[in-house]
């Protein structure tokens, strides 16, 4: 915090100061509704963005630590010291290429406890979830693809099903890449923004890009 404070005092006495803005974000985010943030950031030369990639359901706890100003969580309590706004909801579509369904299909659902399955990382349990909904165990393959761009590609290429970001999943499904998966669910991940109880000009910028751009959250339920 007193880095922030002194960066921003620098920025004031000289116009090649920088200050830097470390800030967690889950990668679903990133991919989808938080973009247009990068670009308000882009146009503010004496703003660096340190991007943290985290879950979302564990993004606060870089908060607690110390080692960001601001984080994308599903935590609606506040960390000590910092105040939480909601953004919205990150809706998400069971999806998989239709090869895999039409393999996998079972009258009007699917072999939920059979067909594979894809997860980012140990930290992903958004399928998990779905599963626990469906009333199915977990299949006996599970693929992880710790990237969400190849996590994508890994769904359309019939890898295994996964949750995909309606953001993302809709185009896809209307161009026939994917399909949903019958019977299943939306899933959806109540988002918040958590920032320090700072008085900071660039803090408060960067508050009002994100809440700008979560529009897309409120707009797509």
């Amino acid at each position: 915090q007193l880095q922030l404070l002194t960066a921003e005092a620098d920025v004031e006495l000289d116009e090649h100061g920088v200050t830097n803005l470390p800030v967690a974000v889950n990668a679903d985010s990133l991919a989808t509704w938080f973009r247009p943030v990068l670009t308000a950031v882009a146009a503010r030369e004496t703003t660096a963005l340190h991007l943290f990639i985290e879950d979302q359901a564990y993004s606060h706890d870089l908060l607690r630590r110390g080692e960001v100003l601001a984080a994308v969580t599903d935590n609606p309590q506040p960390v000590q010291g910092c105040v939480a706004q909601r953004l919205g909801t990150l809706r998400y579509t069971a999806t998989a290429s239709p090869t895999l369904l039409e393999r996998w299909r079972h009258a009007r659902s699917v072999d939920w406890s059979s067909m594979p399955m894809i997860v980012v990382n140990e930290k992903d349990h958004l399928q998990d979830k779905l599963l626990h909904m469906m009333g199915a165990a977990r299949p006996s393959v599970v693929h992880r693809v710790p990237s969400v761009a190849d996590f994508f590609t890994a769904v359309s290429c019939g890898l295994g099903w996964g949750l995909i970001p309606e953001l993302q999943a809709m185009p896809a499904i209307k161009d026939g890449q994917l399909v949903a998966l019958p019977g299943a669910k939306p899933v959806s991940v109540e988002l918040h923004w958590q920032r320090w109880r700072l008085d900071s000009p660039t803090l408060t910028t960067l508050t009002d890009d994100v809440l700008r751009a979560a529009r897309q959250l409120r707009r797509s339920r």
